[in-house]
Parts: C-alpha cells; structure tokens; sequence
C-alpha cells in the first residue's frame, strides 16, 4: 500500500516537472510576436526600423493576427477564433485557419491573398510571398494540407497542394504548382513544379547580411526579394 502510493506521488511529480520543462521551453505569445518582427525586418530591405515593420507591415499584421487566433484555438476557445479569423480575412485579405501550425520567425511579405489550411504545418523561418495556396487536393477529413520544413521560402502565387512534405532550405519559385514531395535543398519550379537546381545556399536575411543594392545580382539575394 505504501509502496504504491509513493511510486503514484513519484509519477505525480515526474509529470508535473515534464509539464513545467514545456512550459519553460515553449515561447510565450508575445515572444513568438516579437521573433515575427525581427525576422520580417531582417528580410525586408525597405525597412529602416523595426517600428517601420509595426507600423506598415500588412504581412506582420497578418502574421501577428494568426498567432493571437492560434492561442484560442489551442486553449479551447475555437468558435471566437473562427470568428476573428473570418474578421481578419476581410480586413486583411489573408486566410489562416487557427489550427494550422506555424513556427517560429514566420514572415509574410506584402500578405495579400494568402490562404492556409487547418492542417497545414510550416517549421521554422518560413518566408512567403503574396498570392501563396497551402491548400488540400479534395480529400476531406485527416491531413490534408502541405507540411513545410524549416527555412523554406515560397514565392508570390506559387501553390502547394495536398499532404506533401516540402523538405528544409527549399524554394519555391512564384507562381509554381507544387503537388509532390520536395527534397531538401532544391529549388522546384514550374506547372507541375519540378527541380531545376540542387545544394543551394540558405535564404539570406539582409539586414543582418548588409545589404548592398550591388548584390542584386546574387541569386540568393533576389530570392530574399518580393518577386
């Protein structure tokens, strides 16, 4: 009898402590907003502050708009963030469903037109360009939507269809139709978009980088721009 009730106390305690390590090791709301700021600052040349990105940033906006619906909808609260979701689609012009997973230093650049499904699952340092569909082929029920890795950027008006797997350090160039798994490290284009470049370098930030209008030229940094 005491032998059990000292090995139910140890679980207790050993569940409590696990519960306290997420809650330490998962950031807080308004440190996700001001990770969301810094990267979109990083990534847009025009800028000259951060305060220009608080001010004048629609995708920021919209970034910040999904983050505060996603809480709800993780603490139980899913009608009211339905709700402010619908809101935020005519305000915006951006469709996010509160249930789709998003990481952390997620930038929206110019915003407009963005559509992404409940399923949908994008890693960390995602950029996204205007006009981008994450969305479903006709399968209803399960996951239905792209999973995007870490560092992958999509470029204006491309779309990603069903429950494909888009490797880290990927891009996808505008207006491509991307409806199977991507590898790692590769660049896809086209209708149906395919491969056409392998081993390329990590998306610059430029801000960080020093940015140089010379550097125009370099590929890596017109990707890191609107297209």
């Amino acid at each position: 009898m005491s032998k059990a009730l000292v090995d139910t106390t140890a679980r207790d305690q050993g569940g409590a402590e696990a519960a306290a390590d997420r809650r330490v090791k998962e950031p807080s709301l308004f440190q996700l907003m001001r990770e969301d700021t810094q990267a979109a600052f990083e990534r847009d040349p025009a800028a000259e502050s951060k305060s220009d990105i608080v001010l004048f940033s629609t995708g920021t906006r919209i970034v910040w708009a999904y983050r505060r619906h996603h809480w709800l909808w993780t603490h139980g609260m899913r009608k009211l963030a339905l709700w402010l979701a619908k809101r935020m689609r005519r305000k915006l012009g951006a469709d996010i469903h509160p249930g789709a997973q998003i990481g952390r230093r997620f930038t929206i650049d110019h915003g407009i037109g963005v559509v992404i499904g409940g399923t949908a699952i994008i890693g960390d340092d995602c950029l996204i360009y205007q006009n981008v569909t994450l969305g479903m082929t006709g399968k209803h029920g399960g996951k239905r939507h792209p999973t995007l890795g870490n560092n992958v950027m999509v470029g204006a008006g491309a779309t990603l269809l069903g429950n494909i797997n888009v490797g880290d350090d990927v891009k996808v160039a505008a207006g491509s139709v991307v409806v199977h798994d991507v590898p790692s490290c590769t660049t896809v284009a086209g209708v149906p978009a395919k491969v056409v470049r392998e081993g390329h370098n990590k998306l610059l930030r430029l801000v960080s980088s020093g940015f140089n209008p010379a550097q125009l030229d370099n590929e890596n940094v017109r990707w890191s721009c609107a297209l």
